[in-house]
């Protein structure tokens, strides 16, 4: 069954909690001090298909196409969100984020996506244009250390600390972003899921499985923080 239409107010599981501490990256705090007491929903999606995620290469940081699935994937994630008064759209600036996000606003009559850096997915430096196989057998002890504990950062690649900080307060800049005097609907990000799987865990403590493309996030903001997260399964 489908749910009711979105607004500006939030309308998630108030059960599902944000982190235990309540806090966000020093970078973003900065931000949610400033931010007005209000609420607002925000759905944040991974981008669509590409022939490497088709065969199972490392993308990280290198722009890599959607393909021809991936656009529609797009199309078909555009119609799941028809209903959710999408007004405004912020993407990464990678173009398979960047071009799912230009489909989905132009299929919902939405504004242009606005590109933003920070959205981008982490850069895993050696890793990238590698199959997992491959990253074994050239990196084997880089890559052990990576299956024992995704912080470990391989040769080249961002830390995660900083992901999350960027990205976290990009998400508040948007979420507290005034948009025009008469916006009343939801916003729709669309990021990577290395990205955005690290900004689930910073928000709400619990580190989600990998994400499928288009797989979509619904986030409650309100006073400045972001208090709860859930899957968005129409």
């Amino acid at each position: 069954m489908g749910e009711p239409p979105s607004s500006e107010l939030c309308e998630v599981d108030r059960n599902t909690k944000a982190a235990p501490d309540g806090k966000t990256s020093d970078a973003a705090d900065t931000l949610a001090i400033a931010a007005v007491a209000f609420e607002r929903t925000l759905y944040l999606a991974r981008h669509g298909e590409t022939e490497w995620n088709r065969i199972g290469r490392w993308q990280g940081a290198t722009d890599v196409p959607l393909s021809d699935i991936g656009r529609a994937q797009a199309r078909l994630l555009a119609d799941r969100l028809r209903d959710r008064r999408i007004v405004r759209v912020h993407a990464s600036q990678l173009s398979r984020a960047l071009e799912t996000a230009q489909i989905i606003a132009a299929r919902l009559g939405a504004p242009a996506p606005t590109p933003d850096r920070r959205l981008r997915e982490r850069g895993y430096g050696a890793f990238e244009g590698l199959t997992r196989e491959e990253c074994a057998e050239r990196f084997p002890g880089v890559w052990e250390q990576y299956l024992a504990d995704r912080r470990a950062v391989p040769p080249g690649a961002e830390p995660q600390a900083e992901v999350i900080e960027r990205i976290t307060a990009a998400m508040i800049e948007i979420a507290t972003e005034a948009g025009d005097q008469a916006e009343s609907g939801a916003i729709l990000v669309v990021s990577h899921g290395g990205a955005i799987r690290s900004f689930i865990h910073a928000t709400t403590g619990v580190v989600p499985p990998p994400l499928e493309n288009v797989a979509v996030f619904r986030l409650c903001f309100e006073g400045g923080a972001f208090v709860t997260a859930e899957q968005f399964r129409p």
